[in-house]
């Protein structure tokens, strides 16, 4: 293997990847990460000779993207609401659509509650922690608990809170139950569920289908089968002032705004959209019950 300069690499990422049907500019993150540059440098520094190891390391995380493997999981990271979170292969990469949860519910948590203080917080089906750590840190004084099936998941949501200095409680249980099992009350449940329909399995991108856990991608043959089941449990937990926060694929907000109309029929339900355009969140605002 012949030394390569940075502007070297980068050229052959990228025709590399394209041939390989994959995104050209995955080529510059995997290479920010290698050299350990941002952007800005990276590209200030185009002649900079790679040493081999930087070439190396290069070039198999490039063939690895190629055959598939997520660019967060082969770099270990991914932005999240400002933050930075480690990922690997057992836990959900964190998506902007999320990131947009967060920020709804936290402008619906400053209305409904008036700024009310030490609210208690859940996060369930947590995964790398990106919803609960997100909310703690920008609601310090509430307690907040992280909730997940998955040790392997709770084990990298315990490091990002360690990492990011959240003291989040992580409980390993499924669903709402370790809050049913203790008689613990909350005043806010946010969920990123596994909503996508099994039917739909080949036709999600290998990156996805592949690579990330399916425990967090699938939710029964129509997708809903995670929500059935909060339905039956949010009443055992829910205090009589509550806010519900989900996150839905596109298509389901009516069918889950339904259920918890069925559930909660006093309950101020709205299906909201993301930026795209796509009904991505159903909040449910309870004044009492």
């Amino acid at each position: 293997m012949t030394g390569w300069r940075i502007y070297e690499a980068l050229n052959w990422a990228s025709s590399f990847l394209k041939e390989h049907k994959r995104d050209q500019n995955a080529g510059e993150i995997l290479l920010m990460n290698v050299v350990k540059m941002d952007r800005a440098k990276l590209l200030a520094n185009l002649k900079t000779d790679l040493s081999r190891k930087e070439q190396e390391q290069f070039v198999d995380w490039v063939l690895r993207h190629s055959e598939g493997v997520p660019v967060q999981y082969l770099v270990g990271s991914e932005e999240f609401f400002g933050r930075t979170f480690a990922v690997n292969e057992n836990v959900l990469i964190p998506r902007p659509e999320t990131e947009e949860l967060v920020y709804h519910a936290l402008k619906r948590m400053a209305v409904l509650f008036d700024d009310q203080k030490g609210l208690t917080i859940a996060d369930i089906g947590t995964g790398s922690g990106a919803i609960a750590i997100t909310v703690k840190l920008e609601m310090p004084d509430c307690t907040v608990y992280g909730v997940d099936i998955s040790r392997p998941a709770l084990n990298v949501a315990a490091q990002n809170g360690a990492h990011l200095g959240a003291d989040v409680h992580w409980l390993e249980g499924d669903l709402l139950t370790p809050f049913i099992d203790k008689g613990v009350k909350l005043d806010v449940i946010l969920s990123n569920p596994p909503y996508i329909p099994l039917v739909e399995k080949d036709l999600l991108a290998d990156v996805v289908k592949d690579h990330e856990p399916e425990l967090a991608l699938f939710g029964g043959q129509d997708g809903l089968d995670v929500y059935r089941r909060f339905c039956t449990q949010l009443p055992l937990v829910l205090k009589e002032r509550a806010l519900v926060g989900f996150e839905v694929g596109a298509g389901q907000g009516k069918a889950v705004a339904d259920m918890l109309k069925k559930v909660f029929p006093e309950g101020d339900v709205q299906v909201v959209f993301d930026i795209n355009g796509k009904d991505r969140m159903v909040f449910m605002e309870l004044l009492h019950l």
